[in-house]
């Protein structure tokens, strides 16, 4: 798997900065831009997860997935992909929220080249399980967020 050249970057997220307020928010939060650079021979689709692991839940709190992306360098498309589940019961992205008093959450931006493509729009823990085996790079950008 390639992870040293494979990169995820941002005009609107800084690695580990504090996310913009225009990104945060339960509901309506506009979705930051992403591009990808050094996407790895053999991948067909690109898939986008954001995830907060430090979410009072037991296995943190999914504010994205996306699906069907084009394996392709550049800025990316979201409009191009399928938007899958996220755990406040939609689809789409929604901005950071965490409960107020809560510390500073992490906010990653996972992207994963893929040498198949998505059947569907998994969840966050299905698409790990089930498509692992095909995950051919991936990469991560670390945002932070409180209140």
């Amino acid at each position: 798997m390639s992870t040293k050249d494979f990169a995820l970057t941002s005009p609107d997220l800084a690695d580990h900065e504090r996310i913009a307020e225009r990104f945060a928010g339960q509901t309506g939060a506009q979705t930051p831009r992403l591009s990808v650079f050094g996407v790895p021979a053999g991948a067909v689709e690109l898939a986008i997860i954001c995830h907060d692991p430090d979410a009072p839940l037991p296995e943190g709190f999914t504010h994205w997935t996306l699906y069907g992306l084009p394996a392709q360098d550049g800025e990316i498309d979201v409009s191009a992909g399928r938007a899958g589940p996220h755990d406040d019961d939609g689809v789409g992205y929604v901005g950071p929220f965490p409960p107020v008093g809560h510390g500073v959450h992490h906010y990653y931006f996972w992207v994963y080249a893929l040498k198949a493509r998505v059947a569907g729009t998994p969840t966050r823990e299905q698409f790990l399980r089930e498509y692992r085996g095909v995950v051919v790079g991936q990469a991560r950008l670390v945002g932070t967020y409180s209140r």
